[in-house]
C-alpha cells in the first residue's frame, strides 16, 4: 500500500458509508474503525524507517504544467500527526457506533463526514505540495462546517467556524504562494530547505504573519478562539474529533511544519510564545467559571492549545519534542474526556453541574475514564500529562535565545497549570462525587469502553514513556535538523525544579479548589466582551451593508456603484505606473493620418452621447462610438475584433432600445453638483486611462507568446485563423470558462425576470397597468411592413451566414462567437418586427436547452480529448472522406459549435426576458407571411396581454366598453393626445 492509497482508502471508506450504514446500521462505525485502524498499522510499518531518519515519499502527477504534484512525504512529524488521527479517529467512530441510536437518520451523514474529516486531515499531514496542503486544509474547513452544522441550532456555530477558519485559509493560500515564488518551487520539503533564500527575499515578514494568522484562526488561539465554544452544539462525536486529534491540531501541524524555516526569527518566536501562552492563560481563567461541561472542555482545550503554540515558539530541540509529547498526551486525555461528557448527557439527560454529581456509582467504566484523562490533563503523576508537562517546564527553563522569553513562558504556564488543575478538579468533582442530583441510566460497556481504553492509555504509556524517545527525537529532528540531541523520556528524572513547579501547580491548584467559591464569586464581577458576540456583531455588521449597498431598493443610480470602482482602479493604475515606471517602453508607434479621423469621430460621438437628452439620441451617439472603434481595429488589421466589435455594437443598440422601452423618452434632470462630480471624475479617470494606454500600447516587440502562436499556430493547429485557434485550441480552457460564465449570466436573468414577475407591484403592459408614451418613451414595436418584409427575409440569410462564419472560423474571419452574434442580431431583427408573442413560438429558441446543449457540446469535447489523448480540449483534425469532395474539418470545430450555442443562447436570455412586456404590434390584414389575429372562422384569438387606453373620465376602468369604444391598441398623435385606432 502507497501513501496515496492509505489517504484514498480513507475517502473511499467515506463514499461507501452510507451504503455500510443501510447494512450494519449503526455498527458501521465499528467496521469504519477498523479501516482506520489498519491504514494506521500500514503506516506504523513504514516506522522503522521513518524513525531511523529516512522518510517515504510518493509522488503522482497532477497539474503537470503547472509544475504541481500530488506529492506525500511520511517523515517523523507526519508520522505523529498520521497515528493520531487514524488512532483516535477508530476510536471515534467506534464510539458514535453507539452514541447514535439503531436506525437514527444521522448515523449516515455524521460517519461519513467523520470519516471525510479524517482523510482531509491524513492528507493534510501526508502533504509535500504547498498547494495539496491548502486543498487539505480547506477540506477540513468545509467538512468540519458540515459536521458542526449539521443539527439546526448548530448553523450559527458552524458559520461562525467555517468564516474565521476561512480567513486563516486565504492567508494560508497568500503564504505559502509567496513561498513558493521565493523559493521557486512548490515542493514543501524543498521551501523548507530554503530558509537562507527565502529570508533575504523580502517576503519573510508577510509569510511569517499570514502563516501565524492561518495557524492561529485554525487553533482557535486570542482573539480567534470564539469559534470553538460555539461548535460544541456538535453531536458528542464531533467534538470529539474535532477538539482532541484533528481540526485544532492542524494549526499545531502547521506551527511544526514551518519552524524549520522561521524557527529563531523574532517575530515567529515571540509571537508564538506571548499569543500562546497568553491563550493558555486566558483559557483556564475562562473553563474555571464553566458549568456546562463541554463548554469547560472547550476552553480547557483552548488552553492547552495555547501551551502547545507558546513551546513551540521557544524552538529548541527540547522544545519541540516535549511539545510533540503533549500533542500525544493531549489527543488521548482530551478525546477521553468529551466521549465521558457525552456519556453523561447521553444517560444522565444533562451536561450542567448544577445538576450533576455521584454519577461514579451509576457510570463506574465512565467515571474510570473520565478520572484518568482528568488527572492526566491536571499533570498528575503516573499520567502521560504529568510527563510532557515536566518536559514543557523544562524546555521553558532551559530557553535563553532570549532568555526573557523563557521566563515568560514559564511563569504564565505555571499560571495556567495550577488553572488546568483547577479545571480538572472541577470537572471530575462535580459530575462524578459528591450527592447525586440526577438520576443517570446505566451506560453500556460497550458505550463507555473507548473512552475507557483511551484513558487507560494515558496510564499505561507513561509507563513505558522511554519508547517514545525515537519518535519525538525524529520530530525534533524534523523541525530544527539537530541530529545531535536526544530526548531521554522517564515518569521520574529525580528532584528538580521541573518537579518543584509541578508540585507548586498541584498544590496551589487544590488551593483554588477549595476556595473554588470566593474565586467564582470573584470571576463573576469581571464582565468581559464575549468573542462571539463581537463576532457576531461584525457579521450583522458586514451583511447590513452589503444589503443596504446592494438592495435594488437604495435610491443610486450606476454612477453611485461605479465610481468607486473606478477611482480605485485609476488609484491603483497611477500607483503602479509610479512604482514601476515607464523606463524601456521603447519608442510609440507612429501616427497615422486615419487614427486621427478616428479620434475626432470618437470625440464627437462621446460628446454627443453626454449632451444628449433624448434616451434615443444617446443611444445613436453610443453606438456610433462603438463602431468608430470597429472602424480603428480594422485599420490596426485586426478583422475579427473588428466584426465582433460591429456584432456586439449592433445587439446593444438594439437590446437598449429594448430595455429603454420601459423609461421616459428623456433623461432627468440632475443637479449642478452632480453634473461637476460627474465631469470632473470622467476626465480625470479618462486622463489616466488615455495616458497609460498612450504609455503601454504599441511601445514594446511581440511577445514571446504572441510569436509562437503566429508562428506554430497553423502547424500544430491546422488553422490559419490565430486569433479562432487561440481561443478553441492553445486557451480552450480560458474559452470554456468564459462560456460558462455566460451561461450563468443567461440564467441570472432568466431567474430574476421570473422572480420580478412575481413581484406585487403592478408593471406596465405585463400585470394589467395601461401602456402610455411616456412609460414607453414613444417607442413601440416598429409597425412596418418594410421591416416584417425585410426580416422575414433577412434573418434565415443571417442564420446562414452565421454557420458560415462557425465553419470558415478556423481558417478565416470567423468563429463560433461570431457567428452566435450573428444570429443573436437575427433574433433581435425578427423581435422588432414581429413583437414578442410570435418570435418565441419557436421551440427552437429556448434559453436554458440552447445554453445547456452548448455546455454539455464544449464540455464533451474537452472530454473527448481527455479519453482519445490524454489531455482535456484536446483534439485532431478529421478527415471526411465519404463526401464527394476532400473535407478537412478541425475537431476543434466541436467545441467551437458549444460556444456558439452559448452565445445564442444568452442573447436569446436577453431579447426574450429584458422584452417582456412590450406591446404587440397592432393586427394588419395586410402583413406579409404573417397570420392576421383572426382565424378564417372569424373567431379573434385573446392576447395573452391586451393592452387598453386609460379609461375616460366618467367611465370606470373596469366597467365593460361599449361597441364603439371596443379599442385594441392606443397610440400617441401628433398633438401628444391619445388617439385610438
Amino acid at each position: 500500500m502507497t501513501l496515496a492509497l492509505a489517504v484514498g482508502a480513507v475517502f473511499v471508506l467515506a463514499a461507501l458509508t452510507p451504503l455500510l450504514v443501510r447494512l450494519l446500521d449503526r455498527n458501521a462505525g465499528y467496521l469504519g474503525g477498523a479501516v482506520l485502524l489498519a491504514v494506521a498499522g500500514w503506516i506504523g510499518v513504514q516506522a522503522p524507517a521513518v524513525l531511523d531518519d529516512e522518510h517515504v515519499t510518493q509522488s503522482l502527477a497532477w497539474l503537470p504544467d503547472a509544475g504541481i504534484d500530488f506529492a506525500l512525504r511520511l517523515d517523523g512529524l507526519a508520522l505523529l500527526f498520521s497515528m493520531i488521527v487514524l488512532v483516535v479517529g477508530a476510536m471515534v467512530l467506534a464510539y458514535a457506533a453507539r452514541y447514535f441510536g439503531p436506525d437514527s437518520p444521522k448515523t449516515a451523514r455524521y460517519l461519513s463526514l467523520l470519516t471525510l474529516f479524517a482523510g482531509a486531515m491524513l492528507g493534510l499531514v501526508l502533504a509535500d505540495d504547498v498547494l495539496l496542503l491548502f486543498v487539505f486544509w480547506e477540506l477540513t474547513s468545509v467538512s468540519s462546517f458540515f459536521l458542526i452544522g449539521g443539527l439546526g441550532e448548530g448553523k450559527q456555530g458552524a458559520t461562525r467556524a467555517f468564516l474565521t477558519t476561512g480567513l486563516g485559509g486565504l492567508a494560508l493560500l497568500a503564504g505559502v504562494t509567496l513561498l513558493a515564488v521565493a523559493a521557486g518551487t512548490g515542493s514543501l520539503h524543498e521551501i523548507l530547505a530554503s530558509r537562507e533564500t527565502i529570508l533575504a527575499s523580502g517576503v519573510a515578514s508577510a509569510a511569517i504573519v499570514l502563516l501565524l494568522l492561518a495557524a492561529f484562526t485554525k487553533s482557535a488561539q486570542f482573539p480567534f478562539h470564539f469559534w470553538l465554544p460555539g461548535a460544541m452544539v456538535a453531536p458528542t462525536p464531533v467534538s470529539t474529533y474535532l477538539h482532541a486529534a484533528t481540526m485544532v491540531k492542524a494549526g499545531i501541524y502547521l506551527l511544526f511544519r514551518f519552524t524549520p524555516l522561521f524557527g529563531g526569527v523574532p517575530l515567529w518566536q515571540v509571537t508564538l510564545v506571548l499569543v500562546g501562552m497568553g491563550t493558555a492563560l486566558f483559557g483556564a481563567v475562562v473553563a474555571t467559571k464553566q458549568n456546562d461541561l463541554k463548554a469547560l472542555l472547550a476552553y480547557s482545550t483552548i488552553s492547552q492549545l495555547g501551551l502547545m503554540v507558546g513551546i513551540i515558539g521557544i524552538g529548541t530541540f527540547y522544545a519541540l519534542a516535549a511539545a510533540s509529547l503533549h500533542v500525544l498526551a493531549h489527543a488521548l486525555y482530551k478525546a477521553a474526556l468529551f466521549m465521558t461528557v457525552g456519556i453523561v448527557d447521553h444517560e444522565a439527560g444533562t451536561r450542567d453541574l448544577r445538576r450533576l454529581g455521584g454519577l461514579r456509582r451509576t457510570l463506574p467504566l465512565t467515571a474510570l475514564a473520565g478520572g484518568l484523562a482528568a488527572a492526566s490533563m491536571a499533570g498528575i503523576p503516573p499520567l502521560l500529562g504529568f510527563v510532557s508537562k515536566e518536559e514543557i517546564f523544562a524546555a521553558f527553563l532551559e530557553a535563553n535565545d532570549p532568555a526573557w522569553l523563557g521566563v515568560v513562558g514559564i511563569v504564565l504556564a505555571v499560571l495556567a497549570s495550577i488553572g488546568t488543575v483547577a479545571y480538572s478538579a472541577r470537572y471530575y468533582l462535580g459530575t462524578f462525587e459528591g450527592p447525586e442530583r440526577t438520576h443517570a441510566h446505566r451506560a453500556p460497556r460497550s458505550f463507555a469502553a473507548p473512552a475507557a481504553l483511551l484513558g487507560l492509555l494515558g496510564l499505561g504509556l507513561s509507563a513505558v514513556v522511554g519508547r517514545f524517545d525515537p519518535l519525538v527525537d525524529a520530530v525534533g529532528v524534523v523541525t530544527t535538523g539537530n541530529h545531535e540531541s536526544h530526548m531521554h523520556l522517564a515518569l521520574w528524572h529525580g528532584f528538580g525544579l521541573p518537579l518543584l513547579l509541578s508540585s507548586i501547580v498541584l498544590g496551589l491548584g487544590l488551593g483554588a479548589v477549595l476556595l473554588r467559591t470566593r474565586i467564582e464569586t470573584w470571576q463573576q464581577r469581571i464582565t468581559l466582551p464575549r468573542g462571539a458576540d463581537v463576532f457576531d456583531r461584525i457579521y450583522d455588521g458586514v451583511l447590513a451593508l452589503g444589503t443596504r449597498v446592494g438592495s435594488p431598493s437604495v435610491p443610486h443610480g450606476a454612477a453611485f456603484y461605479l465610481m468607486p470602482v473606478v477611482l480605485t482602479l485609476a488609484t491603483v493604475g497611477v500607483a503602479s505606473t509610479l512604482r514601476v515606471g515607464t523606463d524601456g517602453l521603447g519608442d510609440p508607434a507612429p501616427w497615422l493620418a486615419a487614427d486621427w479621423a478616428i479620434v475626432v469621430l470618437l470625440a464627437a460621438a462621446i460628446v454627443g452621447t453626454v449632451q444628449a437628452r433624448s434616451r434615443l439620441a444617446a443611444i445613436a451617439t453610443l453606438g456610433m462610438a462603438g463602431f468608430t472603434v470597429a472602424g480603428w481595429f480594422i485599420l490596426l488589421g485586426a478583422p475579427d475584433l473588428a466584426l465582433t466589435q460591429i456584432l456586439v455594437e449592433t445587439l446593444s443598440v438594439a437590446l437598449f432600445v429594448v430595455v429603454f422601452r420601459r423609461l421616459p423618452s428623456t433623461f432627468p434632470k440632475v443637479s449642478q453638483v452632480r453634473k461637476v462630480t460627474a465631469a470632473v471624475v470622467a476626465v480625470v479617470v479618462g486622463t489616466l486611462v488615455g495616458v497609460g494606454t498612450y504609455l503601454f500600447t504599441g511601445r514594446r516587440e511581440l511577445s514571446e507568446v504572441g510569436a509562437q502562436f503566429l508562428a506554430d499556430g497553423e502547424g500544430l493547429t491546422g488553422g490559419a485563423n490565430v486569433v479562432n485557434t487561440i481561443l478553441v485550441d492553445f486557451r480552450a480552457l480560458d474559452t470554456l470558462g468564459e462560456i460558462t460564465v455566460l451561461a450563468v449570466a443567461g440564467a441570472a436573468i432568466f431567474s430574476l425576470v421570473r422572480l420580478s414577475s412575481r413581484s406585487a407591484v403592478p408593471r406596465p403592459g405585463v400585470d394589467g397597468e395601461p401602456l402610455t408614451p411616456t412609460q414607453w418613451g414613444g417607442i413601440g414595436v416598429i409597425d412596418s411592413p418594410i421591416l416584417r418584409t425585410c426580416a422575414s427575409l433577412l434573418a434565415p440569410a443571417m442564420v446562414l451566414a452565421s454557420l458560415w462564419l462557425l465553419l470558415r472560423g478556423h481558417d478565416a474571419v470567423g468563429g463560433g462567437f461570431i457567428g452566435g452574434l450573428a444570429v443573436g442580431a437575427a433574433v433581435v431583427l425578427l423581435y422588432l418586427a414581429r413583437g414578442h408573442q410570435r418570435i418565441w413560438q419557436s421551440r427552437l429558441l429556448r434559453t436554458l436547452p440552447l445554453v445547456g446543449v452548448g455546455l454539455l457540446v464544449a464540455v464533451g469535447y474537452g472530454v473527448g480529448g481527455l479519453v482519445s489523448t490524454g489531455a482535456f480540449l484536446d483534439g485532431a483534425k478529421w478527415y471526411l472522406p465519404f463526401l464527394p469532395f476532400h473535407l478537412e474539418v478541425a475537431a476543434s470545430l466541436v467545441f467551437d459549435i458549444g460556444v456558439y450555442l452559448v452565445v445564442v443562447g444568452l442573447v436569446v436570455a436577453i431579447v426574450r426576458h429584458l422584452g417582456q412586456g412590450i406591446p404587440e404590434p397592432p393586427p394588419d390584414p395586410n402583413r406579409i407571411g404573417i397570420p392576421t389575429w383572426a382565424s378564417d372562422a372569424g373567431e379573434t384569438r385573446p392576447r395573452d396581454r391586451q393592452v387598453l387606453p386609460p379609461a375616460r373620465p366618467g367611465h370606470s376602468a373596469d366597467a365593460p366598453a361599449s361597441p364603439a369604444e371596443d379599442h385594441s391598441y392606443s397610440t400617441a398623435g401628433p398633438s401628444g393626445r391619445q388617439e385610438h385606432q
